[in-house]
């Protein structure tokens, strides 16, 4: 899994807008969101990069972890 921190997320909606974020490059894609820890970590079959554009686009900055 890639981890990303997603500071500007606290709350539900939040988390629905980085899922749709993520499966809008790969719809196959397995999401989880930990709102306590502001982290998202993805399984995907896309790169780093576009993952990270994905949810620019959403409205949030992500930033690699791991």
């Amino acid at each position: 899994m890639t981890r990303f921190s997603v500071p500007q997320m606290t709350c539900g909606h939040c988390k629905s807008s980085i899922e749709k974020a993520v499966a809008s490059v790969d719809a196959d894609a397995v999401v989880e969101v930990d709102l306590t820890t502001r982290e998202v970590s993805v399984r995907s079959d896309a790169n780093t990069e576009m993952l990270i554009e994905a949810m620019k686009s959403a409205g949030y900055d992500a930033h690699f972890l791991s």
